[in-house]
């Protein structure tokens, strides 16, 4: 028997599965921006709900003019809201940058209905916006000196 062999436990039950959304932002050398939301669903959804990962503007939102958005958390109020489309639209018409448009809708618009969640964002200039008002929100990116950054929780 090697030594992995002896240290594993073939009786122990299976870890529990963790399931959630995966987003990602991307801006091209063109500053083409694009994004996407995948999710794992919401335990014990009620059956035939539709979160806002699947809704364009809810969850997940581009436009070469603004910004591309991914978001996360409690996706009824993200499709009340608009979240993503929200953060693009306060950069067209407010003139905010990414990341003030970012807190706006998630520090205000969402918390103001009592939803949680994160949003994840970049604009065509390459600026990051990431806000979030949940205890954590699993995040990375390359950093401006090229090294990869991850994050877990909140920052005070």
């Amino acid at each position: 028997m090697t030594e992995l062999e002896s240290s594993q436990d073939i009786t122990a039950e299976p870890a529990e599965e963790m399931y959630g959304t995966v987003g990602a932002v991307a801006c091209d050398k063109e500053g083409n921006v694009a994004a996407a939301t995948s999710t794992g669903g919401t335990t014990f959804k009620r059956l035939g709900r539709v979160g806002d990962s699947p809704v364009i503007g809810a969850g997940t939102y581009a436009d070469n003019r603004t910004c591309a958005v991914s978001g996360t958390g409690t996706g009824e109020y993200f499709i009340r809201i608009a979240a993503a489309h929200h953060v693009s639209a306060l950069m067209a018409y407010e003139g905010l940058s990414v990341q003030k448009a970012c807190d706006k809708v998630i520090h205000e618009k969402l918390s103001e209905l009592e939803g949680e969640g994160g949003v994840i964002a970049i604009d065509a200039e390459r600026n990051m916006g990431i806000s979030l008002n949940s205890e954590g929100m699993y995040r990375g990116w390359i950093g401006q000196d090229g090294n990869p950054v991850a994050k877990i929780y909140k920052e005070s």
